[in-house]
């Protein structure tokens, strides 16, 4: 059966949630078929994917675009797609529609926003309106122009309490699951306590009630450097130029193709 949010909700405190970013067929149903529980069709795609420098170039027609891809293989993962740039501040209409779009045109299960108590009455609004939403709470890399960089989140008190405030409120407001990007373990041991949704870590530590990654950094397939928290579970960057060069050289010495 495939995974609904509902399921997700319930993993909380009986095993660890595994999540991946996906932004094509092919990656997607590798993943799918190893048993991951969520996809998420992230804006990442705009700088693992598409070149950019950061996430905020990607526009709704281009989540829209890799969102089928993925949901074209059916997987049993829950489909999970980002709301991009621009959006999350925007009229409620607005919002409603581009996430609609992502719905009924990607074919996503549910919505991933970035916010926290200031944007918990437009995620109420949408979920009493039949759209499933994944929080994100922590680094906010839509924010990065704000950021200047990325770091840690939680190291003072006052920070700690902003995002256990932040959680709770998306919790009330009906989130499935929140995302928690680069937040001190600490903090995210306190935050996965204190609500009864899944916190599901990124650069956040052990402490959580699952992790995610995004697949070009555990794959090892990447021209990038990663953040120090990835572990690598591949190398597949050295196996596609390894390939690339015998095929090179297979065509200049004229061993390919054979007659």
């Amino acid at each position: 059966m495939p995974i609904n949010t509902k399921f997700i909700k319930e993993l909380k405190r009986i095993r660890p949630i595994v999540a991946t970013t996906a932004y094509d067929s092919i990656i997607s149903k590798l993943a799918d078929d190893a048993g991951v529980d969520i996809l998420l069709v992230g804006d990442s795609v705009g700088t693992t994917q598409l070149g950019f420098d950061s996430t905020i170039h990607v526009s709704l027609e281009m989540m829209i675009h890799h969102t089928a891809a993925v949901s074209r293989i059916c997987p049993n993962a829950l489909v999970v797609s980002d709301l991009p740039f621009g959006y999350s501040y925007d009229e409620y209409d607005v919002i409603f529609h581009a996430c609609r779009e992502l719905i009924q045109k990607g074919g996503c299960s549910a919505v991933k926003i970035e916010g926290g108590v200031e944007l918990a009455p437009t995620v109420k609004r949408l979920v009493d309106s039949g759209i499933p939403v994944l929080g994100h709470i922590g680094l906010l890399p839509q924010q990065i122009k704000n950021l200047g960089g990325y770091r840690k989140f939680g190291k003072t008190e006052m920070e700690s309490e902003s995002l256990i405030n932040d959680a709770s409120a998306l919790e009330k407001a009906g989130c499935f699951a929140i995302i928690g990007e680069m937040i001190e373990p600490d903090l995210s041991k306190r935050i996965t306590s204190s609500i009864g949704v899944p916190l599901i870590g990124i650069g956040s530590g052990p402490y959580c009630d699952g992790q995610i990654l995004v697949s070009n950094d555990l794959l090892g397939f990447s021209i990038q450097k990663t953040p120090s928290f990835v572990k690598r579970f591949g190398t597949i960057s050295n196996e596609v130029s390894t390939a690339f060069e015998a095929y090179k050289k297979a065509v200049l010495e004229r061993t390919f193709p054979h007659e």
